[in-house]
Parts: C-alpha cells; structure tokens; sequence
C-alpha cells in the first residue's frame, strides 16, 4: 500500500551495523549481474566509478563482467557503461571534472546502467541542479530512493530495478503508494442507499467549460458516489442538463444552501475566474465543514483560509506557482519543496499533479503515486481526478488517503486505455473496472 522510499541519511541507518565490504560485494555484484542480463550481446563494460563506496561498487561490478568472459575497464569506452561517480549523498552542482564526465557518459551513445542514482540526481529531493546521467537503467540498493520517483531525477532514472543486499526494510518518512490503496475505498453495502453511498456537491460548470463540470460528476458517480449535485450558473444548466443524465442540478446561487445534502465538495472545475467567483470559493470553505477538494479556477487567486474541514487542493505546477508566489519553473525543478511549502502555507492536503503525483499533508512526509502513463497528458484528466477523489471523500475516506488512492484510480484507469489517443471520458469509463 506504502513502500518506503529512502533518503540518503534513512539508507545510513539501514546500513548501521552491517559490515560494509559485504554489502559493498553484493552491490556490485547486484549490478554486475543486471548489466549481463541486460546486455546479453555487449562484449565490453566500462564504468566511471568515484572516490566512494559507490565507486567500489562499480569496480566490483567490473570484475564480475570480467569474470563472466567480457572485457572490462573503468572509463567510457565500452558498450555498456556504468556509471558509479556520484552516490545517494550527492547534492547540489558536480564540479567541472565530475560534470565533463557526465556529458562524455551522456554522449557516448552506449546504454547507461547507475548505481543507486543517475550522478548529479538529488537522490533525497530528485532535483537535477547541473548535469546529470542519463540512464538507461538503475540498479538501487536495497529500496527505492525518493530522487527516483520525484520529477525531474525520475526522468533521469530509465527502468529501476532494486536489488536486495541483505537490509531489513525501515519506516521512511516519504512513501510510495502502490495499487493497494486502492483497497482502502470503501464499497457499497447492502443496507447502503444512494445517499448514504457517499454524497457530493460539484461547483463549476461557467459558459464554455461545461465539459470540466461534467467530466468531474461523472467521474464521482464512476468512482461509486451514490448521488451527485451540480451547482452551476444558470446559462449553463441547459447545456449541462444535456450532458449529464444522473446528477441533480441547481443554479450557482444555491451552491450554499445546498451543502447540507452532501458528504463532501469538489470545487472549481470550469467555475470561472472573476471576483465574484474568489468570493463564492472562500464562502464554501470558510462557513461549511463538509469535507472538500478544490481545483482548477478554485484556486485562482486562493489565499490561506480558515476551516476545520479536512481540505484537498490539487494544482498543477503553472497553479502551485501562482499559489506560492513563484515561477512554475521553480516548482517542475522543487517538486518536493514546492509541494511541501503549500500544504504548510495552506494547512491542508495539496496534490501536486503531473507524472509523479506527489501529495503533502501538514506535519507528515509526502506519499508519491507513479503509475500513471503519458497518456494521462491530455484535457480534462485533472477534472476526473477532482471528482474522483470527491467521491472517496463523500464515502468517508481520510483526505490524504483519499487523494492517494484517487491518483491511483486515475492511474490504473489510463493503463487499461489505448497509449494513444486517450480522451478524459475515457478514464471516467474505465475507473469501475480499476476500482474492481
């Protein structure tokens, strides 16, 4: 459900006590034997190997190359290069030589496999702040590392494979959500009615972006909510009433009013941007305590608020920016940091979406959902997540699981669909068959 994810001074504390030229001789061997595997037809190995352990793993793993018959030698020149220069404790920007050697192991057009982490990936943060490997594959000790599975080291990272070395697994303060969340969603009950099946109140829906509002409620109802309502302008209930079939729908005005029939709120998708709009938004939050999640125009000019409530926000990076004050460019390079900082400022659970999913409650690490494929980089994906994790909310879910097994839902949805072509009605179509 949660597997730990490892910083550089968590993976020290697992190592405590453990004689490190045993652990070193099985890391090289681990990835001795994944390079072979890999690379069945190479008939050289050269490793870029540093001053540290990981350095001596890469020379270990030379040595099992040899002993299988190929040739082997440290540098760039083989057909397969390993590369062991920097270690899980790497931070910042490598010096100049550590830099050139990076870009010869980048240029030299031969399959790459890392040791622990890409060098010059922040294997606690997964930032990238000068030149970094990029590798084909990595073979990390003992558990995956934070930097693996954070945007941008991830990218940096190819297929991980981990490889045991004898280490008992610890808690770590950051996780990574795996389909057994998905576990956690409660179903229906025989003595269950539509209302008691989990309730949500859906606002948005302004001119023009009806289709968000709608792509949100059906999504609740395909997550299992047992009853859905919209609030939406006026104008638009015509166009909405002709889209969606089984929800109730109700115009903007009512939005307050109808709160008390529900379980929780999923506000924002196509509400609109205008100041009446910010007021309604900051209504809804600060005087109901219905459980919420807020997206898209929601979050446009959204200050720190006051509710008891338990609170999702779920920005994308160009939103998280505008929520912080800074640059999305700072945020794609900070995720970590980034993610962090708004649930703090905010006091709430903040999804911070893209191909890692990262999710930061107050106080707590951060659960990161990596299953989604590219495909999910389309219009529309983000309202069907909103409503999803509406949906769980409404069914009494914590918000922080809630937010998880929804990304997870979306995830596991995309994966049943084409890899090509995937349209956001068909994630809602396929989230009865994830759920299952």
């Amino acid at each position: 459900m949660l597997d730990p994810l490892y910083t550089a001074e968590e993976m020290k504390a697992a190592e405590a006590g453990h004689d490190v030229d045993v652990l070193m001789k099985r890391a090289g061997r681990a990835i001795g034997e994944e390079a072979l595997r890999r690379y069945p037809d190479a008939r050289s190995f050269s490793a870029v190997c540093g001053g540290g352990a990981n350095g001596g793993d890469g020379r270990i793993a030379l040595e099992v190359v040899r002993a299988a018959g190929r040739e082997a030698e440290e540098g760039t020149g083989g057909d397969v290069i390993i590369d062991a220069l920097f270690g899980t404790g790497f931070k910042g920007v490598p010096r100049p030589d550590a830099a050139d050697l990076i870009e010869r192991m980048n240029a030299a057009g031969a399959p790459v496999v890392a040791v622990d982490l890409p060098s010059g990936v922040d294997g606690d943060t997964g930032e990238i702040a000068g030149a970094a490997v990029r590798a084909d594959v990595t073979v990390t000790m003992h558990g995956r590392k934070v930097g693996l599975e954070v945007a941008p080291g991830r990218f940096n990272a190819g297929e991980v494979v981990v490889a045991d070395i004898g280490l008992e697994h610890r808690e770590t303060g950051n996780r990574l959500v795996t389909r057994e969340v998905l576990a956690l969603v409660p179903r229906k009950q025989p003595v269950d009615t539509k209302y008691t099946a989990g309730a949500l109140l859906v606002v948005g829906g302004a001119p023009g972006m009806t289709g968000a509002v709608s792509l949100t409620a059906t999504a609740a109802f395909r997550a299992d909510a047992g009853y859905v309502t919209v609030c939406a302008p006026a104008e638009s209930l015509p166009v909405i009433e002709g889209r969606l079939i089984e929800a109730v729908k109700r115009p903007l005005e009512e939005a307050l009013e109808a709160v008390s029939r529900h379980d929780a709120m999923a506000i924002g998708p196509g509400l609109g941007r205008t100041p009446e709009r910010r007021a309604l938004v900051r209504q809804l939050l600060e005087e109901t305590d219905l459980p919420a999640v807020v997206d898209a125009d929601a979050l446009d000019g959204l200050e720190p608020f006051s509710r008891t409530a338990p609170t999702v926000l779920t920005p994308h990076e160009g939103e998280l920016g505008r929520l912080l004050g800074r640059d999305p460019s700072w945020v794609a390079a900070h995720r970590l940091a980034a993610v962090t900082e708004a649930s703090a400022r905010f006091d709430c659970i903040c999804l911070l979406k893209g191909a890692d999913v990262l999710i930061a409650a107050p106080g707590q690490g951060v659960l990161v959902a990596a299953l989604g494929p590219p495909s999910l980089a389309t219009a529309g994906t983000g309202d069907v997540l909103t409503g999803v994790i509406g949906a769980f909310l409404a069914k009494g879910m914590e918000a922080r699981m809630a937010a998880a097994a929804g990304a997870l839902a979306c995830d596991v949805a995309a994966r049943l669909g084409p890899s090509r072509g995937l349209v956001a009605s068909d994630v809602v179509a396929l989230l009865p068959a994830a759920l299952e």
